[in-house]
């Protein structure tokens, strides 16, 4: 007896791994068959109509009160089981129209960081007068599915974001979604998918804390020998001048000033800093895992923008020249995305 009861689980394990497969298969032969497309209007060939666990309940109870009706001559029992069917019916049409001409638009979705929540935004147009009411819009085969909601006025507009977790780095595309209803009884379920084409940049997961700038490199050209200083370090300054940056003040330094009672601000030397560039180099991560590399100069970038500072970037094949501003920050972080 002991040893049936411990070999029942084991045979019926191989069966469910086996039923789990063939399902991934179905909806990966399915999913290839839809076209890629940002754009899509529901017809009557791409919605589909299926009953749920309420809609067999209900039916059960349909033909119960059915079968008692003919049993007892019950013209009361007639009365409300034909009630009860003719609403269901006229709840199949109305689910099915609720998604039926609906036109999608997917925005261009943002650049986003591994590990954070991307958002991508879907404009939903309905061309008809009436409202429709309990649309949800969600990523077909995530583990944790999040429905988003909305209620499409007539002849107006609803903008949903949808929750996406990308997986790994790099350039990859917008994942299958799904849409579905269930107004108006909830007995039926009314689904369409929807395949874009858009892709979307997932910049490298930045290392937490996030570690120490590296020295900055004296300039070839430089007038002489210049000590290397760590960026964060400010061992270059002077005393502020009206009209320097706010990017040149030295927050820490000012904020021990205004603790201490005087308002005495101090600036960055730029012409100091222009001797020397602020590189942050692949080969001076020092970590063993290139993934992780890439995750400690991610966190670099983000630092060396937060300060202001021109800073370049050394990767293996590529080599972006000192500079500053969001559009070298993006630059830099589209590079460590590619890598």
């Amino acid at each position: 007896m002991p040893a049936s009861t411990t070999q029942a689980p084991t045979a019926a394990a191989p069966r469910e791994k086996r039923g789990r497969s063939l399902r991934a298969r179905w909806r990966r032969w399915w999913s290839a068959r839809l076209p890629r497309t940002n754009t899509l209007e529901l017809t009557q060939r791409n919605v589909y109509i299926l009953p749920t666990g309420a809609g067999w309940m209900l039916a059960l109870t349909l033909l119960v009160l059915l079968v008692a009706s003919i049993n007892f001559q019950l013209n009361l029992g007639y009365l409300l089981t034909f009630l009860l069917a003719g609403s269901v019916a006229v709840s199949v049409y109305l689910c099915h129209a609720t998604l039926r001409g609906l036109s999608l638009r997917l925005l261009a979705p943002e650049p986003q960081f591994l590990g954070a929540g991307a958002q991508l935004q879907v404009h939903l147009h309905n061309p008809g007068r009436a409202t429709r009411y309990g649309i949800a819009v969600a990523v077909r085969g995530s583990s944790h599915q999040q429905w988003a909601w909305a209620d499409v006025p007539g002849q107006g507009s609803a903008t949903v974001q949808v929750a996406f977790a990308p997986m790994r780095r790099g350039l990859q595309g917008v994942p299958l979604l799904k849409l579905e209803t269930r107004y108006p009884l909830g007995t039926f379920r009314v689904w369409a998918l929807w395949r874009p084409s858009a892709q979307v940049l997932v910049y490298p997961r930045p290392e937490t804390p996030a570690p120490p700038l590296p020295a900055a490199e004296s300039r070839a050209d430089g007038s002489g020998p210049a000590r290397a200083r760590s960026v964060g370090e400010f061992d270059g300054v002077r005393a502020y001048r009206r009209g320097d940056p706010l990017k040149l003040v030295v927050w820490k330094k000012a904020a021990k000033s205004l603790a201490t009672g005087s308002n005495d601000l101090v600036s960055r030397d730029s012409q100091q800093a222009q001797r020397q560039d602020l590189w942050l180099d692949f080969a001076a991560a020092s970590l063993q895992s290139p993934e992780a590399r890439l995750s400690r100069l991610t966190a670099w970038v983000l630092q060396a923008d937060r300060l202001g500072a021109d800073y370049g970037l050394r990767l293996p094949g590529r080599e972006i020249a000192p500079d500053h501003g969001p559009a070298h920050r993006r630059r830099c972080l589209e590079a460590l995305a590619l890598c």
